[in-house]
């Protein structure tokens, strides 16, 4: 078996496609067709199921795709380690939750480029659990997420918090009494939310759940400035950054909601793939304008 028959074994693997792989190596599909071919070969197993669309790994398939992926991990250790007296080039993927881009993307790519002009980023936002399997996955570098302080990262995944991000509850202004109040006497009035997946809503679902109320959800939808238009207008309460109530234009027609039985706060995490070689220095770049901006923000404007 060669390296090269391993490379496409797991782009085939990732994308669930032998034209995307091949469009990722540079190759014709033919040419990665055949060394998946000589790969299984090799092994004497088959490794694709052919007959499944999107293209799956057999059980075997699948544990020797994990095997290969460790593999490829530390080539490109190998490879970066031999260059690290060049410039960084090439492109860093880099996973963002779009909270984290609202409030500090723009400024770190600027750091970004001012530190290392030839290297070109490429951004994705997206919630932070796919985020964080399509780094364990090799398909991202890093990925900069919401999750809880405390949170384990898996074996093969790298890094730490940069700061906390605390979160606001919302409702149209005069509609409620900003002294205390608790999730169960707010139930009634219902949310305005992200969709699915969204770290916010599911840790106030579970708050609910744990006082044995189901979430209310009036309308849910993407983008903090038209959730905060909506909860503005009356259709519900709103869950959102601290620092992007301070800048909303809706701000003057909303009242913050002081929940006795609710705090929620989340914190801000860079992860990466503990394989990245010299690239850390440029997500070191990065995390350090990314904290720079959320310590920024959590500091009160002033009058």
């Amino acid at each position: 078996m060669k390296l090269d028959e391993i490379e496409a074994f797991v782009a085939v693997v990732r994308s669930q496609s032998l034209s995307q792989a091949a469009e990722s190596l540079a190759l014709t599909q033919p040419a990665v067709t055949r060394r998946i071919q000589n790969f299984e070969e090799a092994l004497g197993v088959e490794l694709l199921d052919r007959n499944t669309k999107p293209l799956k790994t057999t059980p075997m398939g699948r544990a020797v795709y994990e095997q290969c992926r460790a593999i490829v991990r530390e080539v490109d250790a190998l490879r970066h380690l031999v260059t690290d007296d060049a410039p960084l080039a090439g492109v860093l993927r880099l996973g963002v939750a779009q909270t984290v881009a609202d409030v500090a993307m723009l400024k770190a790519l600027h750091a970004l480029r001012g530190a290392h002009p030839e290297l070109q980023a490429r951004v994705s936002t997206g919630w932070g659990k796919p985020l964080m399997q399509k780094v364990e996955d090799g398909e991202l570098d890093a990925a900069i997420v919401l999750l809880p302080a405390n949170r384990v990262l898996p074996d093969e995944l790298a890094g730490h918090a940069l700061g906390e991000l605390k979160l606001a509850v919302v409702a149209a202004k005069g509609t409620l009494k900003t002294r205390a109040q608790t999730l169960a006497a707010c139930q009634s009035r219902g949310w305005v939310l992200n969709p699915d997946g969204c770290g916010f809503r599911a840790g106030l679902q579970q708050a609910l759940a744990a006082q044995g109320h189901a979430l209310k959800l009036n309308l849910e939808t993407l983008g903090t400035e038209l959730q905060l238009g909506l909860v503005a207008d009356g259709v519900g309460l709103g869950l959102v950054p601290l620092p992007l109530l301070r800048a909303s234009a809706h701000a003057e027609r909303l009242d913050v909601i002081q929940l006795s039985d609710f705090k929620p706060e989340i914190a801000v995490w860079i992860v990466r793939s503990r394989a990245l070689g010299k690239m850390q220095s440029a997500l070191a770049t990065l995390a350090q304008s990314v904290e720079q901006s959320f310590r920024a923000a959590r500091l009160p404007r002033a009058a």
